[in-house]
Order: structure tokens, then C-alpha cells, then sequence
């Protein structure tokens, strides 16, 4: 007779977050307690397009497969996953095979509508992701999906860390167009120097051009860091509170007032970009801080009884 810990360990449910930079597990029991989490490197749904990419998330998958089955194995799988548009059946396959899973009991979807639901029911209230890129999201009381913003670094992604890594290199350079050797008075552009390896413009060339944007991103800890000396490094985080008030804007003016919440690594580099964001915002306008854990999310959904998708 099974006792009640096999009985729930029958029954846990796995969480994945997937992100270019790391990809974050964890399984839970019914009712939604934690019982193990791990790491693994970072992927993206956008991998499945070429066969060296397959290679590289089948590669990912495996290594949480078999840190998960040391704990148990789950009885439904949620992932979510950034670059995600809907064409989940391979990675479902994938999952499923090497957690000896039917891929029905793995659902996707999307890292942001997992990080969502981290924080509100559908309807509830706005989402104002700011990591390496940036997002405004609402899920409706339909499980609609509507975004603000999310378009990409090249494009926008205004208030991320790539955004802010950019706008400090961007502003360093165009002061040393004017006045070579300037940088040797900022803060900022020593410990953005410092980052990408030296002053000469080769080092900056090969850092914004040639490293993966996540690893872009990173150099905003930097910029971040030198906010209580330089004038110009304080003023780019107040920016990039602005930039993610725009995108809480943006949803309140076509959904109506309700409640925001910013989340990720970015917004939590220095007060002033929540600081500046809230200020930027109507003053009616509930906005709080979460350090949202999507991962505890996913695997609590997955280990409810009725295994919903959005």
C-alpha cells in the first residue's frame, strides 16, 4: 500500500522557465508546495529553427530530465518559453519522451504568460516584464493574450537590460566623439570599460555586436552600479522607468485601470527605475514590485488536479 509521500510524489508537477539566458525548473506537490529546483542553460523556442539549435534544447531538455527524475517523475509538465508562438508539438514530443511522459501532458506556452500568472488571474491586472528585453502583458478573463511592447532589442525593448547596457555605451561614445579622453571623468563609462574588457572602441564593438544579448544585458549591473556618482547613468535608469511606464499606459488606456505589476531582473537594478516608473504613471494607478519565481508558477499549475491551459 503506497503511503501518502508516493501517493504525492505520483502526482508532482513540473515547472519550467526558459529563457535565453538560463532556464529555471521546479517541481511541486499538490496544493503547491516545492519539493526541488534546478537550473539548466538558457534556450529559446526560436532554436527549433535550425538543426543545431534542436541539438542544443534536446541537449537542455535532457540535463532537466534527468536532474528532475533523481526527485520523481512529474505527471504533467507547464513550460514556458521565450520565442514560443505556438508551434509547440516537437518540443512536446521532446519533453515527453525523455520524462516518459504522453506529450498531451506537457503544455507551453510563452515565458510571459507563465510570469503572468505568477502574479494575477486572468483580468486581474497588468504585467510590466523588464529583463533583457521588455513586455507589457494582460491576460483577459477569456485567456486572451495582448501584449504592449515585447517586439525585441533591435527593435525597442525600451527599459531592459539591453536597453540600458545600449544607452550607456551609446551615450559614452557620442561624448568621446566631441571630447576624446572624456570617458576618464565618468563613473560609468569605467565600470562599462572595465566589462567589456578596455576603452578602445574595438572592445565596445565586439561587445554590442558580437555577444549574445543576454550577455548585452548583464552590462547594465554596471551601469546600474555607478547610478550615486554619475549623473548620466542615474539619468538612463530614469528613462527606463519612463520606457516601462509606456508600457502600462499603453494597456490601461485599452483594457481600463487595474492593478500593474513590474517583475524581473532589470527593474530590481536600482530603485530609481521603479521610483521614475511610478511617478510616470496616473496616481491612481496601483503599481507593485514582485520578484516573481515563473518556474514555481508552471510547476504549481501543472500539478493541479485539472492540468489547464491558457
Amino acid at each position: 500500500m503506497l503511503n501518502m509521500h508516493e501517493l504525492e510524489q505520483d502526482k508532482l508537477g513540473l515547472g519550467i522557465d526558459a529563457g535565453g539566458t538560463q532556464t529555471r525548473w521546479a517541481l511541486a506537490a499538490p496544493g503547491g508546495r516545492i519539493v526541488a529546483e534546478g537550473t539548466a542553460g538558457g534556450l529559446s523556442a526560436l532554436q527549433m529553427g535550425s538543426a543545431e539549435g534542436r541539438e542544443s534544447v534536446q541537449a537542455t531538455f535532457a540535463a532537466i530530465a534527468g536532474a528532475v527524475l533523481a526527485h520523481g517523475r512529474p505527471a504533467a509538465v507547464r513550460a514556458g518559453l521565450t520565442g514560443f508562438g505556438g508551434d509547440g508539438a516537437p518540443l512536446q514530443r521532446c519533453l515527453g519522451e525523455l520524462l516518459g511522459l504522453d506529450p498531451q501532458a506537457v503544455v507551453l506556452s510563452n515565458d510571459i504568460e507563465i510570469a503572468y500568472l505568477a502574479s494575477f488571474r486572468p483580468g486581474e491586472g497588468y504585467l510590466v516584464y523588464a529583463g533583457t528585453g521588455s513586455i507589457g502583458a494582460f491576460i483577459d478573463e477569456h485567456k486572451g493574450f495582448h501584449r504592449a511592447g515585447g517586439r525585441g532589442v533591435v527593435l525597442d525593448d525600451g527599459g531592459g537590460g539591453f536597453w540600458i547596457a545600449r544607452e550607456a555605451l551609446r551615450h559614452i561614445w557620442r561624448i568621446e566623439d566631441e571630447c576624446p579622453g572624456a570617458w576618464e571623468a565618468s563613473p560609468m563609462a569605467h565600470a562599462v570599460f572595465q566589462h567589456v574588457g578596455g576603452s578602445d572602441w574595438s572592445f565596445s564593438r565586439q561587445f554590442i555586436y558580437g555577444r549574445e544579448r543576454g550577455e548585452v544585458g548583464k552590462l547594465a549591473i554596471a551601469v546600474a552600479a555607478t547610478a550615486e556618482r554619475d549623473p548620466a547613468a542615474a539619468a538612463i535608469l530614469r528613462e527606463a522607468g519612463r520606457e516601462l511606464a509606456r508600457l502600462a499606459q499603453a494597456l490601461v488606456s485599452r483594457f481600463g485601470p487595474r492593478p500593474v505589476a513590474l517583475a524581473g531582473r532589470a527593474a530590481e537594478l536600482h530603485p530609481l527605475i521603479v521610483e521614475t516608473m511610478r511617478a510616470a504613471l496616473p496616481p491612481e494607478t496601483t503599481l507593485n514590485q514582485t520578484g516573481v519565481r515563473a518556474h514555481y508558477a508552471a510547476a504549481r499549475l501543472a500539478a493541479e488536479p485539472q492540468h489547464s491551459t491558457l
